[in-house]
């Protein structure tokens, strides 16, 4: 007997498993359209390869910062002048929280590496608090 998976179909159970997320997740996906699985007799959702690959990459968006709206816009538009220009404005902000990340990571690497016994008075360490003031948050 051919498994679901076999057949190249899945249910809404399945992909959530495969994923790690609710049910009521790929739901509301679904709600929102985002996704838009077959439905066998009318009811049961079954999810095809394409709606598997569509989930990645809604995972992906959200981890890089996207909302369900621009995720929504990006795969309906058939734009490509349009589409890139929402991947360039989320690559641009992506880009500015990673640097963001980056400068933290400095910092609790600076902490960490201090040989004073309470970095709060370590020179060092103010010295990269400054820095960071002045590279992320001009006064």
């Amino acid at each position: 007997m051919k498994s679901s998976e076999d057949a190249g179909q899945w249910s809404i159970g399945e992909v959530a498993e495969r994923f790690g997320i609710a049910t009521h997740v790929l739901r509301h996906w679904e709600s929102v359209g985002l996704l838009h699985p077959a439905r066998e007799g009318g009811s049961r959702r079954r999810y095809e390869k394409s709606d598997v690959y569509a989930v990645a990459m809604i995972l992906r968006a959200k981890e890089a910062g996207f909302g369900l709206d621009d995720i929504r816009e990006t795969f309906d538009t058939d734009d490509p002048v349009r589409r890139t220009a929402i991947l360039g404005r989320h690559r641009d902000a992506l880009a500015r929280r990673i640097a963001r990340a980056q400068a933290s990571l400095a910092l609790i690497d600076c902490a960490l590496d201090c040989d004073h016994d309470d970095i709060a008075s370590c020179p060092h360490f103010h010295a990269a608090i400054e820095a960071q003031i002045g590279a992320l948050a001009p006064l």
